[in-house]
């Protein structure tokens, strides 16, 4: 089993995420401060970098001030900050004409109690934490919750957000947003850690899950408004759902409330998510683990050892669930938690349609899925999920589906393309790199001044049309694939990446793009040490990498787009751009493309004594590389759920204020309300003054 590590404050780990301690309690069970789950002795992730600038180009370009664009410099949380005399002659070879869609005044690093945007941007709420949801709901009173209430309202912590057009109703929109957690002690004043009432903790459950709300646009402003009305929906952990693919109806998900395996009431710990073409949201289910008590009561050697590959532990349960609903105690219904760790996918055109969780693309703590369609040649049509297992040294993975898309948003299509993500195969990737033996955890690049490789996608799991499955993994069943997928990734040989989070292919080129968060683990005693995919010790700022996959095979390359961090470090790289000119970028989460192509990062933890923020990346020709910081979020805030359209980009401001030794008592922050007022949770709209094109 894991062994707590000594608990300190964000402070007390200089030059590392500036995470929270209560954050990493409530969002992840404190994964952070414990020994990683995977202790298999599978390849790490050894060579998956490559830079495509000689070792004299990164050293000329980190030198000088640490200064982000229109940024004052930022503390050096990581390498070196040795200057150079150089720097000004390679910022003169740069051109640093922002493109289509980055052409706005960078933010600059900061730590205010506020969403910061680029001068001529306006903003607003769309949505917070309480508002009405359902018709009835009452208005917000944090004084005066209830789990009825809060059934109806906009929930908490919300992560993902993505826009589905209303079928038929021009400039109206489905606003769907996951709550991926609670943070109780930011909920109720007086709040006894690990004692909660039950009115506290079926408030907590209803706060969960996923909300569908309607909203409308207006021609010429960015302005995003809600209509409480029929076409809502509030998801909870107690909504039933139906469990799909080989897991479902097996004995590792019957529980004495469902006998048959198959309807699994309630989702939480969601993540981030995706859009489908066919007009439905998918949803990861993540830090599942942290709602579970009495992991220590399961005896069995063969279900403790899946347990604890799942990270379950007795001391990371602050929710306390289980104090008033026995499937959340493992010593009672040690299956329950075998019924969470899928992908969900929810109709919002129907909001009496029972949500779905599938299991063909395996139970691992999902960041989220993303879906690429194959828009030409004998696999046209063919669509294709990517997922990251969001701890560290876990997998990166990709479905492919073996039924063809239907196009369009009709009933008859969303019938027939729901089925999609039940039949196909389920893949892990391995990389190989070129220079393995040229890494010594400093961060620098080979003396041939790349790091370059190939990689290949392994079979898992196989599920065919009629329902039956196939295992790839010897000693394996279908059912002990898909319920314990990352046992059989360790046995096909995965590569252990650092929190590989959010996944998407670019709809222009169809590069993969993934932000890998950090792990200040790598290179400490007893765990993987630095590699070519990971060249530095104790990665506390992450990097981001390109694919170019074969979609639908089993062959890929890759290519290095970030190496986070201070710019004026050694170890860090912006794309062979002039680092000089970028705005600094730390912890890169999730990802998103604007109308143009470019890439958009939202980030968690920043390490480099800044809020977080959102940045824009340049992906193409001499300006690749480029990074511009379009916005940062409230003290103690996450930057998450990025929607990047033409009129507005909308993120969600995912626990503002949450900073150790402060609470619902002795709040941190007062966004965005103002005033004296609780901290809340919300969805933001920012658009440019007079309604012309973000960034252009």
């Amino acid at each position: 089993m894991r062994i707590p590590l000594q608990l300190f404050t964000s402070t007390d780990r200089p030059g590392r995420s500036r995470r929270a301690h209560v954050t990493c309690q409530y969002k992840c069970g404190e994964a952070c401060w414990h020994d990683p789950g995977n202790t298999s002795d599978n390849e790490y992730f050894r060579d998956v970098l490559r830079a495509k600038a000689s070792r004299r180009a990164v050293l000329r370009s980190s030198a000088g001030a640490a200064v982000a664009v229109g940024a004052t410099s930022l503390l050096a949380a990581c390498g070196s900050d040795d200057a150079s005399d150089s720097a000004s002659a390679a910022s003169s070879a740069v051109d640093d004409t922002p493109p289509p869609g980055m052409d706005f005044t960078s933010v600059a690093a900061n730590t205010e109690d506020a969403v910061v945007i680029p001068e001529g941007y306006q903003q607003e709420v769309v949505i917070a934490w309480g508002d009405p949801v359902l018709p009835g709901a009452p208005a917000f009173d944090v004084n005066q919750q209830s789990p009825e209430a809060q059934a109806m309202q906009f929930g908490y912590n919300n992560d993902f957000a993505g826009l589905i057009p209303v079928d038929g109703v021009s400039g109206h929109h489905y606003l769907v947003c996951n709550q991926e957690y609670t943070s109780e002690e930011f909920m109720f004043t007086g709040y006894q850690s690990g004692e909660p009432t039950e009115q506290q903790a079926r408030i907590s459950m209803a706060a969960h899950g996923i909300t569908v709300v309607e909203v409308s646009t207006a021609a010429g402003t960015g302005a995003v408004t809600t209509i409480v009305g029929p076409r809502n929906r509030r998801i909870t952990a107690t909504t039933p759902m139906r469990l799909t693919g080989p897991a479902a109806g097996s004995d590792f998900v019957t529980t004495s409330a469902d006998p048959t395996g198959e309807t699994v009431l309630g989702t939480f710990a969601n993540c981030a998510g995706g859009i489908t073409p066919w007009g439905t949201m998918l949803s990861g289910e993540e830090n599942f683990d942290g709602y579970f008590s009495n992991a220590s009561a399961v005896t069995d050697a063969t279900a403790a050892e899946r347990l604890d590959r799942y990270s379950f532990d007795d001391d990371s349960d602050y929710h306390q669930w289980g104090r008033f609903d026995p499937r959340f105690d493992l010593a009672q219904e040690p299956n329950e938690a075998n019924r969470f760790g899928y992908v969900v996918e929810v109709d919002p055109h129907d909001p009496n349609s029972t949500p779905i969780k599938h299991s063909a693309l395996g139970r691992l703590k999902h960041e989220g899925a993303t879906i690429h369609v194959v828009s030409s040649g004998p696999d046209e049509g063919t669509v294709v999920a990517y997922t990251g297992d969001d701890e560290r040294f876990e997998y990166i993975y990709k479905f492919v589906s073996s039924r063809k898309m239907k196009t369009g948003v009709s009933a008859t299509a969303r019938s027939h393309n729901v089925g999609i993500l039940d039949e196909g195969t389920l893949y892990v990737a391995s990389f190989t790199g070129d220079n393995p033996d040229a890494i010594d955890g400093s961060g620098e690049l080979p003396d041939d001044g790349s790091f370059a490789g190939t990689g290949t996608w392994h079979p898992l799991l196989t599920v065919n049309a009629d329902g039956s499955a196939r295992s790839h993994i010897d000693g394996m069943s279908p059912e002990e694939v898909a319920v314990f997928t990352r046992m059989a990734a360790d046995k096909a040989g995965a590569t252990k990446m650092d929190r590989p989070e959010d996944i998407q292919a670019n709809p222009q080129s169809g590069k993969v793009y993934c932000a890998l968060t950090n792990n200040d683990e790598r290179g400490t005693d007893g765990e993987a040490p630095a590699d070519e995919a990971n060249p530095r010790n104790e990665n506390k700022n992450g990097q981001v990498i390109e694919i170019t996959d074969n979609h639908t095979g089993t062959d890929l390359t890759w290519d290095l787009l970030l190496v986070c961090g201070d710019p004026a470090a050694a170890d860090t790289y912006y794309g062979g751009y002039d680092k000089t000119k970028v705005s600094a970028i730390s912890c890169p989460d999730n990802v998103a493309f604007d109308p143009h192509g470019n890439l958009w990062i939202s980030t968690d933890g920043n390490a480099l004594d800044s809020n977080d923020g959102l940045f824009a990346v340049a992906l193409e020709g001499d300006q690749r590389g480029q990074t511009k910081q379009f916005l940062t979020v409230p003290a103690g805030a996450e930057t998450c759920g990025p929607i990047i359209g033409q009129d507005r980009v909308m993120v969600c401001v995912q626990h503002p204020g949450e900073l150790d030794d402060h609470s619902a008592d002795n709040p941190a922050s007062h966004w965005p309300d103002g005033g004296d007022t609780q901290p809340r949770p919300a969805v933001v709209a920012v658009w440019r003054d007079g309604g012309t094109p973000i960034g252009v």
